[in-house]
């Protein structure tokens, strides 16, 4: 795709902006750019054409190019900038670590890109309160290392959690592994500050004026800018929710001849009554890929596995560890093996948020989707992903988190190949489209972006459009924020 490429099945409005945008060939365009350097200075402000094409999408295959990209370093820099835009006429995209996979951070009506790689402080922690305040440039890992040697850990866990930030996690209101457990990033969001399209800073939860009290009065703001892909707001710190390190952790691998099979021992488990932390799904293509990147401790020869953990306290864990076995044999694992070791658990876990990487051994690009199901129903539409596959003569890759019946089919495919682009779009849409007949959803966790923008009818009514599109225009009426994006 060239660089000004949207997929065709999205419907990307134009510009809904008075004054239109300024291209990069504008006359305006050095006015800008002298007005963003002095808030900045010129290592703050990227123009370079070669050094803007890293920022023109994230994990999403469409492609545009903006004016230039900010990188501010305090909340002050944000508001100027945000101000400048408002002058010139700009649009306002804001960018984490660009691991987003809906085209959430891709500029599609050029403008700027506020980027958050330099606001990147723990600002506190709070250990017998058990929270911290962050910039949304802090690398989700970097914060789980911040506070391991208090014995806490920020749960959300999404597979990029070793690049992807916690302003990004907010925006696309990020899972993970363990949310299974412990919940997405919005249960883990206490307090928001956010700077508004006409630059005016706001602090919501426990970042307004008295941070010691919880669940206080009016609106809930911080649910609502959590997930709202950064057309509301620009945020700028966050209070998060911290939780303490169980006493045992047990990591549990079960194989299986069949992926129907695994699909089935996923809803024998959280039928019986057991929520562990994290109940993932690998299937065989993924299972080789890995193999191939040298994690031999997933074993060659099985059609899928599941990966189990179970924590808590240590009597207790063990005992849902043992039941959790039995199911898992009860339902067709030809075998079933607990990590012996700390680091043997570490890796298969490096393994399984590895996975996407791997997958670049099959083929150059992927195309990830990730619509939900009930858990009751994963065995029918893994089977409809496994028929489109064949019907399709695609190779699609099944690595997700099945207790939550999140899927996440790869279609692994050469983007050079006249053609095969629209048609792994099309199976892509036509995946979706089995997940909402089975009674689910479009996104548990990579968002709507511009990838799933055509679909929303297909959840919402037009009711539902209405108030969601009201919010939109109470923050942002005229659209300038991360426009195109629904």
């Amino acid at each position: 795709m060239t660089a000004t490429t949207v997929p065709t099945h999205q419907p990307v409005e134009g510009p809904p902006f008075a004054g239109g945008f300024v291209s990069p060939d504008h006359p305006t365009r050095e006015r800008v750019l002298t007005d963003l350097r002095a808030v900045l200075g010129g290592s703050g402000v990227v123009a370079e054409p070669a050094a803007l094409v890293a920022y023109e999408n994230d994990g999403y295959m469409a492609r545009a190019k903006p004016l230039a990209v900010c990188l501010p370093s305090t909340t002050d820099q944000v508001v100027s900038i945000v101000r400048i835009a408002r002058q010139y006429g700009l649009p306002v995209t804001p960018r984490g670590a660009g691991t987003g996979l809906s085209g959430g951070a891709t500029p599609i009506h050029g403008g700027l890109v506020i980027g958050t790689a330099r606001m990147n402080r723990v600002r506190s922690i709070d250990a017998p309160n058990r929270r911290a305040v962050v910039e949304p440039g802090v690398v989700n890992a970097d914060l789980g290392r911040a506070v391991e040697p208090l014995g806490l850990f920020f749960a959300p866990d999404p597979s990029s959690q070793a690049a992807s930030t916690i302003g990004g996690n907010v925006a696309e209101n990020a899972g993970g592994p363990h949310c299974l457990a412990y919940g997405v990033t919005a249960n883990h969001i206490l307090g928001v500050e956010a700077v508004l399209i006409d630059g005016t800073v706001i602090r919501t939860g426990e970042l307004s004026t008295n941070v010691n009290a919880p669940d206080a009065p009016g609106y809930d703001l911080p649910g609502i800018l959590t997930g709202s892909e950064g057309t509301l707001a620009f945020i700028t710190a966050v209070t998060v929710r911290l939780m303490t390190r169980p006493e045992a952790v047990r990591t549990i691998l079960a194989l299986f001849d069949s992926l129907d099979a695994a699909g089935s021992a996923t809803s024998a488990v959280v039928g019986a009554g057991i929520i562990p932390a994290a109940l993932e799904f690998v299937d065989g293509v993924t299972i080789g890929a890995l193999r191939g990147g040298g994690f031999t401790e997933y074993p060659e020869g099985v059609e899928a596995l599941l990966l189990v953990e179970v924590e808590g306290l240590t009597e207790a864990s063990a005992a849902e560890a043992a039941a959790i076995e039995a199911i898992l044999e009860a339902s067709g694992a030809k075998e079933v093996r607990v990590a012996a070791s700390a680091a043997e658990r570490q890796q298969l876990w490096r393994g399984r948020k590895g996975a996407l990487g791997a997958l670049g051994r099959l083929a150059p690009n992927y195309y990830i989707q990730d619509g939900v199901v009930p858990r009751t129903r994963l065995v029918e539409v893994l089977g409809k992903v496994q028929a489109l596959a064949r019907r399709e003569n695609l190779l699609i890759a099944n690595v997700f988190h099945a207790g939550d019946g999140n899927l996440h089919p790869n279609i692994l495919f050469d983007a050079r190949t006249p053609g095969l682009t629209a048609r792994v779009i099309a199976a892509g849409e036509e995946i979706l489209r089995a997940c909402i007949d089975a009674g689910g959803t479009l996104s548990g966790e990579h968002g709507v972006g511009i990838e799933k923008a055509a679909y929303l009818d297909w959840v919402m009514t037009p009711a539902d459009r209405t108030a969601q599109r009201a919010i939109k225009r109470t923050f942002d009426d005229g659209g300038w924020l991360n426009p195109g994006k629904p």
